[in-house]
């Protein structure tokens, strides 16, 4: 049982614990919760056994498109929250995509947040090819390679190896071994049904072993459908001493001809009963993805009941057919299923934010910009951004963290909007899920928003648009399915927050309802950089903090004013591309334009994490009025009566004129 103390000093809130468990030893990702994210697969895979509950993976290639490409990390940043235990990156022949299979690593890595194992093969590889990739490997914080020989070049009929080179992939395995002692976990292939150049199962064994001995920590096997032979060769490997991990590759089947040249092209072995059940239906795709799904899942339940806890899906880069797979395995984390992050929000693997445990609120929704922004960073004390001079502050450009998408693309998604209705109804539906995205938030709204969407819903309906929110949490256990994070045994809190663009005729009288209160503060900027707050420190404010067993308070979401301001320039460079997908002088760019010029974008917290509702009462009766006329006749009705201007805001607020960060810094 905890005993528990809360004081609220300063806006900053501190709790005092005593346990009664304090003398059970933690283990050590209870310590540190990103350890447990950090493992090696080889590890990640020894705890499926212990756990009992089976891990997946999924496998990625690198596309022949720029477009390609994007549209993958799109994919693979929706495949995260299936809960994949690691995805792999192949390796083009002689290293031809060595370049992309790098930054696609490192993209996994560091910006998805998942744990990457990257292919390595001999074939036409030079000892500097191969010193490259593993120095690149290591620099994005990837931890594991897959070790191949691959196939030879297609202009070649036999494997030779190069002047230079690496003969198989033995050598490769002791070379890696050799050079960054256990820093790489190391995979090896595993062949059940034999491979090009090789059929004979004695001599397969006797190289896979070799493979093991000499380094190797898991096996990966090649595709197949033949469960028998799957399973007696798994057998065979533990009677010939092979003990490490056993991952074997599963293709899920998304079309008929797909299913019969990939399978004839690995010679895999069709079961006649997947045969007579995929043939009548050949020619209807959805319905050979429907039946293949039954399929593959049972052949999956048959690996699992022999004790196999792990499958390697060969994606395709498609998601359908293996996510389909997966719910039939009730293998995807379901709605209100316990959670399992160990931050609120999304962590990166790279090298040097292993320890990152503290980030500013307003990225909540644009993590990936957030990554990019600070990936110069040599390391992550405590989430802050340092002063101007920085390199933090430099152009955005630098970063490309602008607007997405095209512009036919982003009009398609958002309309035409002509008057400031149309994009408060634009927000509206956003919070609706009707959209899926907004300009400033790369995904939809969450389950944490549902206590607070009616009220969301309401504020955006008279033209007070909401970028970022969060509802007061008083201590939901840590293992909640909506606000839980953080290992087991432990309780959440926050803080309301809230940030939105509210129109400078309204900011006088939002601020002096501010200052009524005893416990809300605020920065409101516009983006000339005319800053207002009635913070008394321009240190963090953490909105987000944990209590845990046998460890100090965590509090990984901050607000706080320099970091504010580092968001302001990206806010409102979204808001003025997204104006820009317009023509010139069109009512829409306009429209656009004229909120980023004027408007100001503001941030509340109500530090009294007990209330569930106050910070909405700020906004009581107030609206913009005439939302469907001229943006710029656009004037507030505060309770019958029009507020003062802004000229006449109270003196004892910070306000500032190009000197924001001289300002906030000294």
């Amino acid at each position: 049982m905890y005993t528990t103390r809360f004081v609220l000093f300063n806006h900053q809130t501190i709790i005092h614990l005593d346990s009664e468990e304090a003398d059970r030893a933690p283990s050590i990702a209870d310590i540190h919760p990103s350890h447990s994210y950090n493992m090696h697969i080889s590890e990640k895979l020894a705890e499926a056994h212990r756990s009992g509950k089976p891990a997946f993976s999924f496998e990625f290639f690198p596309p022949k498109t720029s477009q390609g490409v994007q549209n993958l990390y799109d994919r693979m940043d929706r495949m995260h929250d299936l809960g994949p235990t690691f995805v792999d990156v192949t390796w083009g022949a002689g290293g031809s995509q060595s370049h992309l299979t790098c930054e696609m690593v490192h993209f996994a890595q560091t910006v998805v947040g998942l744990e990457t194992c990257m292919h390595l093969t001999c074939t036409d590889m030079a000892k500097e090819k191969v010193d490259n990739a593993l120095s690149e490997a290591y620099k994005a914080g990837c931890t594991n390679i897959l070790a191949l020989r691959g196939d030879p070049p297609r202009d070649t009929e036999k494997w030779q190896a190069i002047e230079g080179g690496f003969l198989y992939a033995l050598d490769l395995v002791k070379y890696i071994k050799a050079e960054y002692g256990d820093h790489f976990d190391i995979g090896v292939a595993g062949y059940p049904e034999g491979c090009d150049d090789q059929k004979d199962q004695n001599i397969l064994m006797g190289h896979l072993k070799q493979k093991v001995d000499a380094g190797g920590t898991f096996i990966v096997t090649q595709m197949f459908y033949d469960v028998d032979n799957f399973l007696a060769w798994v057998d065979r490997c533990r009677a010939e001493g092979i003990t490490v991990p056993i991952v074997p590759g599963i293709m899920p089947i998304q079309t008929h001809a797909a299913f019969l040249r990939r399978a004839n092209g690995m010679h895999c072995k069709i079961p006649q009963d997947w045969i007579d059940a995929l043939e009548p239906i050949k020619n209807d795709d959805a319905a050979v993805r429907e039946v293949g799904k039954g399929l593959v899942a049972e052949m999956c339940r048959r690996i699992i009941g022999h004790g196999v806890l792990a499958l390697h899906f060969y994606t395709m880069n498609l998601a359908q057919s293996t996510k389909m797979v997966l719910d039939e395995l009730a293998l995807i984390p379901q709605e209100g299923t316990p959670t399992k992050k160990a931050l609120p929000w999304r962590q990166s693997l790279g090298l040097s934010r292993r320890e990152e445990d503290v980030r500013p609120v307003f990225w909540k929704n644009r993590h990936k910009s957030y990554v990019a922004r600070t990936q110069d960073w040599d390391e992550f004390p405590n989430g802050r951004w340092g002063d101007s001079r920085s390199p933090a502050f430099g152009e955005l450009d630098a970063y490309g963290i602008g607007l997405k998408g095209t512009n036919e693309q982003n009009i398609k998604t958002w309309g035409k909007p002509e008057s400031l209705r149309d994009i408060a109804d634009i927000f509206v539906r956003f919070l609706q899920n009707d959209l899926k995205t907004l300009p400033w938030s790369e995904a939809p709204v969450t389950d944490e928003a549902q206590p607070i969407k009616n009220e969301l819903i309401d504020l955006n309906s008279r033209g007070l648009l909401t970028i970022t929110s969060q509802p007061s949490v008083n201590g939901a256990k840590s293992t909640d399915p909506v606000h839980g994070w953080g290992p087991p045994g432990g309780y959440v809190y926050q803080k309301a927050y809230l940030e939105l663009l509210i129109s400078p005729a309204l900011i006088t009288d939002l601020i002096d309802r501010i200052d009524r209160t005893q416990t809300m503060t605020f920065h409101a900027v516009d983006k000339a950089g005319d800053l207002r707050t009635n913070s008394t420190t321009d240190g963090p404010n953490a909105v987000t903090w944990g209590v845990f067993p046998g460890k100090e308070i965590v509090q990984p979401t901050i607000v706080e004013t320099i970091s504010f301001l580092a968001w302001k320039d990206e806010a409102f460079r979204l808001g003025t591309d997204w104006a820009k997908c317009h023509p010139s002088g069109s009512p829409s760019r306009q429209l656009i334009e004229h909120i980023m010029d004027n408007w100001y974008l503001i941030n509340i917290v109500d530090n009294d994490f007990h209330s569930t509702r106050g910070i909405f009462s700020l906004f009581d009766g107030l609206q913009v009025k005439n939302l469907d006329g001229p943006l710029e006749s656009s004037q507030p009705i505060v309770n019958g009566h029009t507020p003062k201007p802004i000229a006449q805001l109270n003196g004892t607020h910070k306000m500032t004129n190009g000197k924001v960060f001289e300002e906030v810094l000294n």
